[in-house]
């Protein structure tokens, strides 16, 4: 008799293993995989795009590329790091796009509205809960306001190392950057943060750029649901 899918233990499988069941469209496999790697994808495109709304539809896209890709994935990197430089290539691709239609619309002469963004922004907060009542705290404005004041060059590599806790090495991955440069941009990245917020830093892991709970949840049975995966 067939092992039935509540039976299996994701979280104990290989990466390679867990890809294998995704790209063979094991629904199980895919929301696990989507639920361990939403709030990681989402700070790092977030840290890119800076804009909750334009962050969950780069992750949700680029899920959507990597499953593509999954039967080709071979194990040579973690599978959280591969998925990241997916997710951040989209978001960079994302916001190379949005600044040529800046300079088109600078060009013409036309002036920029941000208003329906921040509409769409609001839109993932409308459900009130734990995790969207700990982002309302002052301490999460704060800090997540201060990384948003980073230079973009350095918070990138800041958020995926110092907040969601990469090594050095799986951060200059996903970054396609050198390991030298990685440690030099953290190293900026924390003092300016520390002129910035000083106190407040201890608790930049738990406060930051939360993803969790209904979002989460909704972000996985989206991307399920682009991929036609009960």
């Amino acid at each position: 008799m067939p092992k039935s899918a509540h039976a299996i233990d994701y979280a104990a499988l290989s990466d390679l293993e867990l890809a294998r069941r995704v790209a063979g469209r094991d629904a199980g496999a895919a929301r696990f995989l989507l639920t361990r790697h939403n709030q990681r994808l989402f700070r790092a495109a977030w840290s890119i795009l800076l804009d909750r709304a334009e962050a969950e539809e780069a992750v949700q896209d680029g899920y959507v590329k990597a499953f593509a890709a999954l039967p080709g994935f071979r194990g040579e990197a973690q599978l959280s790091t591969w998925l990241t430089r997916i997710v951040v290539n989209e978001a960079l691709e994302r916001r190379r796009r949005a600044a040529r239609r800046r300079r088109q619309l600078d060009s013409q002469g036309v002036s920029f509205i941000e208003s329906y963004r921040e509409a769409l922004m609001r839109g993932s907060e409308s459900s009130p809960g734990p995790e969207q009542a700990v982002m309302r705290t002052e301490l999460a404005r704060v800090i997540e306001a201060a990384i948003a004041r980073l230079p973009e060059v350095f918070r990138p590599a800041f958020v995926l190392r110092e907040i969601e806790g990469l090594s050095v090495a799986e951060t200059a991955a996903a970054l396609g950057l050198a390991e030298a440069t990685v440690r030099t941009r953290i190293h900026r990245a924390r003092l300016r943060l520390q002129a910035d917020l000083a106190p407040e830093m201890e608790g930049v892991r738990a406060a930051t750029a939360q993803f969790a709970g209904l979002d989460c949840q909704a972000l996985t049975e989206r991307v399920l649901a682009k991929l036609g995966i009960g």
